[in-house]
């Protein structure tokens, strides 16, 4: 396990060598210690990055040329798969088998955006112009030094979803993983290291959010900013970029509707329910947390989500055969819990789960399903990011659209329906930028991912992702010795 940080292509201790503690979730026991990096470090690491890019080869390397570099790194990570796999358990909590799911999905992103480098060359677009003594094309460059703060949810997944197409695209970037799971992101400059990546291409400072990530953010040579967390965090960062006025993307919060019609087959109803809601602990920004259930649908699934809930095997991530392990971390763990309780307090039922019993030790917190939730509630409204599903009935297609709708998130919403015409007549009335139709969650490299609403600003991921991290730039030449008309002497 890495000690140090990775800048400008090396890894060094972090300056006045302070550390943070890493606690295994599922024991609580501290079993290893991470830099605490300091302002001084991401000026530092941010520097690196910037003279990088200004005087070193990276930006002008043809596409081909980067792709090489990315392909060796996706295979840097297959080649430590189970490892690294294992770090993220002890670090995160999740199930191992999810794990190794989220680093293959890790590794697969650097190859997508290897072919997506390669695209780039060559890329030009010609302008049709109303002045047949001019000629213009547009052309697309890296937007620069990016600077990037990503969540612990996924810990490894989330850096490559900004690292691949920033490096792709021809920047420089500077990551910030979270304070709370940084372990696979350190092993990330090793293997970058390995690959023979050119110095300050890739910079990596771990710490505390109000040193480093503001650091990052306040750093006149950082053009870019990308950052996936929460809503108020999001704002923060926004307005902090608005001083400098720098490119920033969001991925933020949600509170994902999942509708239901009567016609739905009721087992594939539940299954998706639970996997919406119950994978990776429920610690993710796209959950579908507030169902909605057709009326004379809702009595038979209930009692079937309730049944099947009470199924899932709770423990440590790295015992066989584990399906919802610890929460992050005991400050998440006790925020969870206190949203259930207040859930109840406003109204809801608590029909099951809560607090897991069995455990002296860890984080761990029951499948938990509330019914009769108020529209108004917590529950209903904010984001807990844990294992609790809503769920409710609805009477007709109109209110469960309404409903689905009345959030200030967008990120994600989720339609069942034997009906094809009414399963796309929902999909596009909800106003979120992502939509599943009889399923609830499934993610691809290839595809966008972003939110309308509080639930964030631009793309990532398939070619949204790399505009991210491009700009555009006009050439127009004069192709005439007609005089222009506006001067002559």
């Amino acid at each position: 396990m890495q000690t140090r940080l990775f800048i400008n292509g090396d890894l060094v201790a972090a300056t006045g060598g302070a550390t943070l503690p890493v606690v295994n979730p599922a024991t609580e026991a501290v079993f290893h210690h991470i830099p605490a990096g300091t302002a001084a470090d991401a000026n530092a690491a941010v520097l690196a990055a910037r003279a990088a890019f200004d005087h070193g080869p990276w930006r002008q390397m043809s596409g081909a040329q980067r792709a090489g570099y990315l392909r060796a790194i996706a295979q840097g990570i297959r080649d430590r798969l189970p490892e690294l796999a294992r770090l993220e358990v002890l670090d995160n909590g999740k199930p191992l088998p999810e794990a190794e799911w989220d680093l293959g999905d890790a590794a697969g992103c650097f190859d997508f955006y290897a072919g997506l480098a390669e695209e780039l060359d060559g890329e030009v677009e010609t302008i049709s112009l109303g002045d047949a003594r001019f000629v213009s094309k547009a052309v697309r460059e890296p937007v620069g030094v990016a600077g990037a703060i990503i969540p612990w949810n996924y810990p490894l997944l989330m850096a490559a979803w900004k690292v691949a197409p920033a490096l792709a695209a021809g920047c420089t970037m500077v990551l910030k993983p979270s304070e709370h799971t940084s372990l696979t992101a350190l092993e990330l400059g090793a293997i970058a290291k390995d690959a023979g990546l050119p110095s300050g291409v890739l910079n990596i400072v771990t710490g505390l959010g109000q040193t480093v990530g503001q650091a990052i953010v306040d750093h006149p040579d950082v053009d870019k900013l990308a950052f996936t967390g929460s809503v108020p965090t999001g704002a923060r960062l926004m307005a902090a970029a608005a001083r400098n006025v720098k490119n920033i993307s969001l991925e933020l919060g949600g509170k994902s509707p999942f509708v239901i019609f009567a016609d739905a087959d009721i087992e594939k109803a539940v299954e998706w329910i639970m996997f919406g809601i119950f994978w990776n602990q429920g610690q993710v920004c796209s959950a579908t947390s507030r169902v909605l259930v057709e009326r004379s649908l809702y009595p038979a699934l209930l009692e079937r989500l309730l049944a099947e809930a009470q199924k899932i095997t709770i423990g440590d991530g790295l015992a066989q055969g584990t399906l919802l392990g610890p929460l992050v971390n005991d400050l998440q763990y006790r925020k969870v819990l206190a949203a259930i309780d207040r859930a109840v307090v406003q109204g809801a039922t608590l029909a099951g789960g809560g607090k897991a019993a069995g455990f002296d030790k860890g984080y761990f917190v029951a499948p938990t399903v509330l019914t009769d939730v108020p529209l108004t509630a917590d529950a209903w409204v904010e984001e807990i990011f844990g294992p609790v599903v809503c769920i409710r009935a609805f009477e007709t297609e109109e209110e469960a659209v309404r409903l689905a709708n009345d959030s200030r998130f967008g990120l994600a919403a989720a339609v069942m329906t034997a009906d094809d015409a009414r399963a796309e007549r929902v999909a596009a009335a909800f106003r979120a930028g992502i939509v599943w139709i009889n399923c609830s969650q499934p993610t691809f490299t290839e595809a966008p991912w972003g939110g309308y609403k509080q639930s964030g600003i631009g793309r990532e991921l398939g070619r949204w992702g790399l505009d991210n991290y491009l700009e555009t730039k006009q050439i127009t030449r004069l192709v005439s010795d007609e005089p222009w008309g506006w001067y002559i002497k």
